[in-house]
């Protein structure tokens, strides 16, 4: 643990604190202004590893269960709760007890659990239960601001077996009423209130500070409210503009009694590297842009099938565009340079349906440093030379990215994007702005939210929340110990408090900085009945629907519902929340995202040649050489289908099933009840870029111009999907990581997005080792071969072909269909079953009667296949069915489409060029 010192200069704060002065003496002042965060004032007596473990559980303020522990069995066998003010106790085997302030004899619990108790612990293993008697229930707040253990002993007082309890349980049923607390927080008015929520603490007090930088002007004790566990304290005038931490005197297990200086969680602005919480008013005029309340939000979504999302990452924007003056350039301000070359994409993208950007996390950020972080010095060197990642990686640490899946502050804007990061009213003001100049481009702002995990947890420098109520926040394992399997260390959102930090967090966003919506990692480690009540929060927050879509990946210590129903895939069927799909995604790309070593190569996917164009390293199946491909092709109409349950599809396998009796290895593929439910994509940051998967899996004489009709293909798999359609920024410019599959701190060299359409940023050096260094074998070649990196020509033909595929959408409310009803009404494929000519999708869309429709029928083609293909269809021969007009347009991309591209109405034969997008209608 860092700069954790001893307790002697404190003494005399801890003194003024206990007599209630409101203003302590200006040595006390000490105290905020230590250089370090946190201090021992009474280390713990007995700190071996040994009595760390927290295998019983709290289940609420009065029953506890100790999972495997063995029960009284008739030979005075007892359990107390042993206690102590200072961490003080000591235990050993056989012995009794030392260091105990009291102990509580704990009475045994035969009841059966209430359903809501057996539910929310139905993940722990079975084990004895006993309750707190009835005449020791006033101790028990009390209790939880000190150590405790659960102790079986004998008759003669010899400890037989010991543990520390998991408390969250008792915490949320003590202070239920916390929950409905609505200004945790500093808050600014004719007086300024301060709120924590901190009930296991043993004092609090605020220090205020002039500046991000200056030393405490005052420091005031604060009082707790028993009823909600919250900390509190009013005092005279407005104080924004200030700056405060909390000293927070608390048990931490292993360490004994800390004082951490520490910032608030519900921080709305920061100064420098978050040192320091920033008291605002938020609607305050001082802290809004001109024409803040005024500017208007783009209305174009009713639906969030309407959406047509470009996920992207702020640093990239603009970092390496040079129409954005050098100062603005990774930053807010970026976004408000209407001139720039960045801004004119993003409108001409607008312009042809784009609706939304989506940026990555924005939030503060602990891994990126907010002042003096360094630049690599990235040497000239050969495409497939280690050189340039060895010089980004010598400064990752310390360098000015980071995607930022590491939460600091949920509620405060991140510093480094600010064009001060020492005036927190600059990160408020800027954010707003940008903003303000997304909506003014008529694209709406989403937010990519990680409210899953935090950066660290307990006394890491970086730990808020751990700090604050340690064991609370975090989710643990059957030891107590914080479980990792998001990467991090993962939350509790099933705990009351740290749900509803979610959500107010949420809904603040959405009131004060009016984003139009929220995507969020990993929201299957959430609860489906906590995301359903953040739907409800945010949508009054805002005084209008917010859409929220999220990653629905089953996994970790949460997989199938032990612990809770989740946010996941198959759980949020029904709900209205959308989650990303991997069907059509892998049966696009190939493989799965985990795949590694030749396999990355070998498993083609329907774009990139499976079957129909095997690579070197192919793996060919003689006893069914089609029905890989055709497997892969009815994976890609579920996607097409919005993966609806109940849309009925006549398979490969010459039956008729519902998309939820098609298999997706032990999962249905059809997962959804709605068409918004669902987001389909096949290129976001994680993992390759599109155009780096295809480099790996197309045959290596695959020309360029040949690739970016590949990467073409995979947008039109999207744009033509019902559901809300996701893309990666870049991807219309075959954007290249130069096959990074991890590139969260690879930097900006990596990371590159060049809106001059001169370079996709392939070949730029061998990947980081970190995450690819097995792979350099594999991946050298491929970026030594010159033939690989397309041409500006190339750039720009896949740019203005995407923005094609826009339009079309655009033109025509068929392909967002806000129900499942008419999807099934009105989407019909054809070339399917076992007779079907795998290479090419064929799906016609009914107009009548559909307002928005444009067309009386619509109907889309996607052949993977390099030559040309006919497809014969006589259920359309006599109708009077021409190419949609983008096709025809004096601009249109892809012009073979309108010289080559056939409708036969006598016979219903379509001709449609090699590895095209093709969509006819009848007017």
């Amino acid at each position: 643990m860092q700069k954790i010192m001893a307790a002697s200069r404190w003494t005399r704060w801890s003194v003024s604190l206990v007599l209630g002065l409101s203003v302590m003496p200006a040595q006390a002042l000490d105290a905020c202004n230590e250089p370090g965060f946190a201090r021992v004032l009474q280390p713990q007596l007995q700190p071996d590893k040994s009595v760390l473990a927290a295998q019983a559980y709290w289940l609420n303020q009065r029953l506890i269960q100790w999972p495997g522990a063995v029960e009284d069995s008739g030979t005075g066998t007892r359990a107390k709760l042993y206690v102590s003010a200072q961490a003080a106790l000591q235990v050993g085997s056989n012995q009794a007890v030392t260091g105990a302030d009291q102990a509580l004899l704990l009475e045994p619990s035969r009841d059966e659990l209430p359903a809501d108790l057996a539910q929310r612990f139905k993940f722990i293993a079975p084990g004895p239960r006993w309750q707190v008697a009835a005449a020791d229930l006033a101790q028990l707040p009390a209790l939880h601001r000190a150590q405790v253990w659960l102790v079986l002993e004998g008759a003669d007082g010899a400890v037989q077996a010991h543990t520390r309890l998991q408390a969250a349980g008792a915490l949320d049923d003590l202070y239920a009423a916390a929950e409905q607390v609505d200004d945790l927080g500093a808050h600014p008015a004719g007086q300024t209130s301060f709120k924590l929520w901190a009930p296991t603490a043993q004092k609090v007090a605020l220090c205020r500070y002039p500046s991000g930088s200056g030393k405490a002007l005052a420091m005031e004790a604060l009082n707790l409210d028993a009823q909600t566990g919250v900390w509190q304290t009013k005092l005279t005038g407005d104080l924004s503009g200030q700056y405060y931490n909390y000293l927070v005197d608390v048990h931490v297990p292993g360490v004994g009694i800390v004082r951490n200086r520490v910032t608030d969680p519900y921080s709305v602005g920061l100064s420098t590297d978050s040192k320091r919480s920033f008291v605002a008013k938020l609607h305050s005029p001082a802290l809004k842009p001109a024409g803040w309340d005024a500017t208007a939000r783009p209305q174009r979504v009713k639906a969030s099938t309407d959406m047509v999302i470009y996920e992207l990452h702020l640093r990239d924007f603009s970092i390496g565009d040079t129409s954005v003056p050098q100062p603005k350039r990774g930053k807010y301000q970026a976004f408000t340079q209407s001139d720039s070359a960045g801004m004119r994409h993003l409108r001409a993208l607008s312009k042809a349906g784009l609706t939304d950007v989506h940026l990555l996390p924005v939030f503060d950020i602990a891994t990126i440093p907010e002042a003096g972080c360094r630049e690599p010095l990235v040497p000239q060197a050969p495409g497939d030379s280690p050189r340039q990642q060895a010089a980004v990686m010598a400064v990752a640490a310390e360098d000015c990215f980071n995607w930022g899946y590491d939460p600091f502050h949920y509620s405060a804007p991140e510093g480094s994007y600010a064009s001060d990061a020492a005036k927190a009213e600059r990160r408020i003001i800027e954010f707003r702005e940008m903003v303000q100049a997304l909506h003014r481009a008529e694209l709406r702002v989403g937010m990519d939210v990680v409210y899953n995990h935090t950066a660290a947890a307990g006394q890491h420098e970086k730990s808020v929340l751990d700090r604050i109520v340690p064991g609370y926040y975090q989710r643990l394992n059957a030891n107590g110990e914080v479980e990792r399997s998001t990467c991090c260390d993962n939350t509790a959102t099933e705990h009351r408090m740290m749900a509803k930090l979610m959500l107010d967090s949420v809904a603040l966003w959405a009131r004060e900085y009016k984003i139009d919506s929220f995507r969020f990692d990993l929201m299957a480690h959430q609860p489906r009945a906590v995301m359903e009540a953040l739907q409800e929060k945010v949508n009054q927050a805002a005084g209008r629907p917010v859409q929220l879509i999220g990653e629905g990946w089953n996994f970790g210590e949460v997989a199938n519902g032990v612990r809770f129903v989740q946010a996941s895939q198959l759980s949020l069927n029904g709900s209205g929340i959308a989650t990303f799909s991997d069907r059509g995604r892998d049966a696009a790309r190939g493989g799965s995202a985990g795949d590694n070593g030749a396999a990355v190569v070998q498993n083609q996917g329907w774009l990139n040649g499976l079957v129909y164009a095997p690579n070197a390293l192919a793996k060919q199946n003689p006893q069914r050489p089609s029905a890989d491909l055709m497997q892969a092709a009815d994976l890609l109409r579920v996607g097409l289908a919005g993966s609806l349950r109940d849309y009925e599809l006549p398979t490969w396998q010459g039956k008729t099933l519902k998309l939820a009796e098609i298999a997706y290895g032990d999962q249905p593929a059809g997962y959804v009840s709605q068409p918004g439910e669902v987001v389909n994509y096949v290129d976001n940051h994680d993992n390759q870029t599109l155009f780096d998967i295809n480099v790996l899996k197309l045959p290596l004489e695959t020309s360029a111009e040949e690739r970016a009709r590949v990467q073409v293909l995979g947008l039109a798999l999207t744009a033509f999907s019902q559901g809300v359609a996701y893309f990666h920024a870049g991807v219309d410019i075959l954007r290249s990581k130069s096959l990074d599959k991890n590139s969260y701190d690879s930097g900006d060299w990596f990371n590159r997005l060049d809106w001059t359409y001169r370079d996709n940023g392939f070949a730029a050096g061998l990947p980081p080792e970190l995450d690819n260094g097995e792979q350099y074998p594999l991946l050298a070649p491929l970026l030594a071969d010159t033939r690989i990196k397309p041409s500006p020509a190339d750039i720009a033909w896949t740019r203005d072909a995407f923005r094609d595929l826009l339009k079309i959408r655009a033109s025509s409310s068929l392909f967002r269909l806000p129900s499942a009803q008419e999807v099934k009404q009105r989407l019909k494929f054809h070339n399917t079953g076992p007779a079907q000519n795998p290479r090419v999708l064929v799906a016609s869309l009914d107009g009548r009667g559909w307002p928005g429709a444009g067309f009386k029928e619509l109907l889309y083609f996607i052949n993977a296949d390099p030559v040309a293909q006919q497809i014969d269809l006589p259920s359309q021969a006599g109708k009077p069915l021409v190419l949609h007009p983008v096709h025809l347009q004096a601009k249109a991309a892809d012009k073979r489409i309108a010289a080559e591209a056939n409708f036969d109405s006598n016979t219903g034969r379509f001709t449609l060029p090699g590895r095209s997008a093709v969509v006819f209608v009848r007017r």
